[in-house]
């Protein structure tokens, strides 16, 4: 039985027609059944046009007919396509030039003006909250900091993923040109040759982790607020951290490939975790965000150590005093976590009487104790 849609409104026309008035109010409740009869008729025949209608076109093949699982996968390929095009072939991307006229926040200027700000929006919003409210209460953020943890959690995954491929990219196109130094991808992750300019996808996606910094110094203010407390160690950890990211694009700083990708791993995980915790989901039994920032400063310590003999062996590497200058710094950041590390291990078994939740308990605030002079100071 096939209809057509002349079939189908010619049926419409005919049924329409033969409904009984219904405006005369002395119809009793019999019209109106019919009434009713009449226009269930009527979606009862637009019901199977459409039904056969549908099956007609499934039971017709096209000659360009593609299964289901192929369509998916072109579809997946497509949108790696993508990804890999936005992401580390784009123009802007692929021309990429670190100059103090074309990148923003690329002038000395910049940088100290705006690490003086940094420091002294620091500094005068603790002394107006002393100033104006006496007592230590702190002060409800609402969801600012989830916010804060989770856009800071995306960012990193986008730059991780993003000087991923452009690295990848990168070493693809420039290979032929190691043949003279001997030079493998490993060697070329931490060692530089020298006279490498800041130009690019790898800078591209280093300039991004510049000004990513600026954001990540915002849990300063969350801290004043939220705490009460303004450390001096951490105005001074962010601000060289910023002024560090800085002399990785000025001086095109070795081994900043590989910092960075670390880097941003590990802050994807620190951060879902924040954003885990701040919209009140259960933590970790054990200083989760301490030993992420120990494991990534021991990664770096290696790291320093292989851009120290590849600067020895294969007679210089490019911007070794930023690299210089860096190792210093992760060196003392790395001997203060340590130290309050075995401090917390200690702790812990001084009551590891406890057992279950209560050990569980005890631990966290053992360790939230241990790691409070360096809880905030994020690499």
């Amino acid at each position: 039985m096939e209809f057509t849609i002349s079939q189908m409104w010619l049926a419409f026309f005919q049924i329409h027609t033969q409904v009984p008035n219904i405006e005369d109010p002395t119809r009793g409740f019999v019209e109106r059944l019919k009434v009713t009869r009449h226009y269930l008729q009527i979606i009862f025949f637009v019901g199977v046009h459409f039904i056969l209608s549908s099956s007609q076109r499934r039971e017709i093949p096209s000659a360009n007919a593609v299964p289901t699982s192929n369509r998916r996968r072109a579809k997946l390929m497509m949108v790696i396509q993508n990804l890999r095009y936005y992401l580390s072939e784009h123009p802007s991307i692929v021309g990429f030039r670190w100059s103090h006229a074309q990148s923003w926040g690329s002038t000395w200027g910049f940088l100290f003006t705006s690490i003086a700000a940094y420091v002294a929006a620091s500094v005068f919003i603790h002394l107006l909250l002393l100033a104006v409210f006496r007592h230590r209460r702190p002060i409800p953020l609402g969801p600012i900091p989830a916010v804060h943890s989770l856009c800071m959690a995306l960012i990193s995954i986008t730059i991780f993923t993003g000087i991923l491929l452009s690295t990848a990219a990168e070493i693809r196109d420039t290979r032929w040109s190691w043949r003279r130094s001997r030079t493998t991808t490993f060697q070329w992750l931490l060692c530089f040759p020298l006279g490498t300019r800041p130009s690019g996808r790898v800078f591209f996606w280093s300039h991004i982790y510049y000004l990513s910094r600026f954001l990540h110094a915002l849990r300063t203010f969350f801290t004043i607020l939220r705490g009460r407390k303004l450390s001096f160690f951490k105005l001074f950890n962010n601000s060289i951290l910023i002024f560090t990211s800085f002399l990785w694009l000025e001086f095109s700083q070795s081994f900043q490939v590989l910092a960075i990708l670390l880097t941003t791993l590990v802050y994807s995980v620190v951060y879902g975790y924040r954003f885990w915790t701040a919209i009140g989901l259960p933590s970790a039994c054990f200083p989760f965000v301490v030993n992420c920032q120990v494991v990534l400063l021991g990664c770096n310590l290696v790291c320093h150590i292989g851009v120290l003999l590849l600067h020895l062996i294969k007679g210089g590497c490019n911007g070794i005093g930023a690299w210089g200058f860096n190792s210093v710094l992760n060196g003392a950041i790395l001997l203060l976590f340590l130290n309050f590390y075995v401090k917390m291990h200690i702790r812990n078994r001084k009551n590891g009487g406890d057992s279950g939740g209560g050990r569980c308990l005890a631990a966290v605030k053992e360790a939230e104790k241990a790691v409070e002079p360096v809880k905030d100071k994020d690499i």
